[in-house]
């Protein structure tokens, strides 16, 4: 395909995703699945087109005067591709499978269109109606951190201490160019090319082997900062298809009881396998059996309780770009309501002097600080560790992170702007001896 016909066909997904209400991944994967004709690598391009238009698609909007999937494509080949008129217009010609030729409104706005009026939200590409909530976190920089948001993320690989150094992983992968992490002993970063395409990481041997996962720095900061010590009792409360709770098992060397839970059993299912290619030894998984209360033996006795809660996801914009113009405020409320709930629950099955971690992969103070602060004000007796104290868990490393992250008595924020990382709020509390 050509690069114009690629442009036709994000076009054709996107409006298919407004007219069917159907996410961003599902509708590139029916789109695929009617035009067998697209090669993976024009797959690849056309899937890059959709996901950087959807990341820009207000800043887009707002520099061509519409929000028809057209529109939005025009626009965002200048916002976050830097084309000009003339290559605009080279590629909507109105030739065989091309866009059709750009009007005099169109050529207008990509001409002498400007975002420099244009409000925050937009100039900054989030939804309107999170801008008070993402400016009490942010301040007056709350527009860099939304287009930091708006960025393309890169590959982060955690290297498996069980079944290798980063050396030896770096060698193995050394065709993938890979680059250290900024903070994470144990990251290997791939940046992706030109049209967004990630390298096929599943099929190569260090994964198959066990000795590499797919995981974002960010989220492998927050298993150091939880400090899981060899030959200790931890709960892995909300543990989903299990990428914190292999990276707790290798960080305690093996040794020691992981218990990993999620109250969906459906979540679990990936883990089973993860575990046995990664080596894992020390992890026992326990799955919800209806009204039964199967964790019950471990009250008061972890010695971490690990809530890596359900979110928004804010923090994960530059991966899922159309979850945030999905987001409504009803979902907000319904996350907030059930990280209450899992807190409550997670305090009984810490032991006295004992640690609670909480971390989500959110942005936003409701579902972060103002948890904890709920928290702390139910609970005398557990209390907030600085959050400089417990990025030491990373030694030197935890010095430069605490220096980049946003800092809050409740917790750590990392965001992309600020770490390279997507966003993570991590809290660690002490319950007293």
């Amino acid at each position: 395909m050509t690069p114009a016909a690629r442009l036709s066909a994000a076009i054709e997904i996107l409006a298919g995703m407004v007219e069917r209400r159907r996410p961003v991944a599902e509708a590139i994967r029916e789109w695929g699945q009617t035009h067998r004709f697209a090669g993976s690598g024009d797959r690849a391009a056309i899937a890059g087109v959709v996901y950087d238009t959807l990341r820009r698609r207000a800043s887009a909007a707002a520099l061509m005067g519409s929000e028809e999937p057209r529109a939005l494509v025009l626009g965002m080949l200048k916002v976050v591709r830097g084309l000009d008129l003339a290559q605009i217009g080279a590629l909507a010609d109105g030739s065989r499978f091309a866009p059709a030729p750009l009007s005099a409104d169109e050529r207008a706005c990509i001409e002498n269109g400007s975002l420099e009026d244009a409000p925050p939200f937009v100039r900054g590409d989030y939804p309107q109606w999170l801008h008070a909530s993402l400016r009490h976190v942010f301040g007056d920089d709350v527009v860099a951190e939304g287009e930091a948001l708006a960025t393309r993320a890169p590959l982060d690989l955690r290297v498996n201490s069980l079944k290798a150094t980063l050396e030896d992983a770096r060698a193995a992968l050394s065709h993938l160019d890979p680059g250290p992490g900024r903070f994470s002993p144990l990251t290997l970063r791939i940046h992706l090319d030109s049209e967004g395409k990630a390298p096929p990481v599943s099929s190569e041997p260090a994964f198959l082997k066990g000795e590499v996962e797919v995981q974002d720095e960010g989220s492998q900061l927050a298993a150091f900062i939880a400090r899981p010590l060899p030959g200790t009792q931890v709960l892995d409360l909300c543990a989903g298809a299990g990428g914190k709770t292999l990276e707790l098992a290798a960080l305690m060397d093996n040794s020691g009881q992981i218990y990993a839970y999620d109250s969906d059993i459906r979540r679990l299912k990936p883990l089973h396998e993860r575990i046995s290619r990664a080596g894992v030894r020390n992890v026992q998984v326990r799955s919800p059996r209806g009204a039964e209360p199967v964790l019950e033996d471990l009250k008061g006795k972890m010695d971490l309780v690990l809530v890596d809660a359900p979110c928004t996801g804010t923090g994960t914009w530059r991966r899922n770009p159309d979850a945030k113009w999905r987001m409504r405020p009803g979902a907000l409320a319904q996350r907030t309501s059930e990280q209450t709930k899992i807190l409550a629950d997670a305090v009984r099955y810490v032991r006295p002097g004992g640690r609670l971690v909480y971390v989500t992969c959110s942005l936003l103070d409701e579902e972060n600080g103002a948890q904890i602060r709920a928290l702390l004000s139910n609970h005398a007796a557990f209390s907030p560790l600085a959050p400089a104290e417990a990025a030491l868990a990373l030694g030197e490393r935890g010095v430069d992170l605490a220096q980049a992250a946003l800092i809050t008595r409740e917790g750590l924020l990392m965001t992309p702007r600020r770490t390279g990382t997507d966003g993570f709020f991590v809290s660690v509390l002490q319950r007293a001896a």
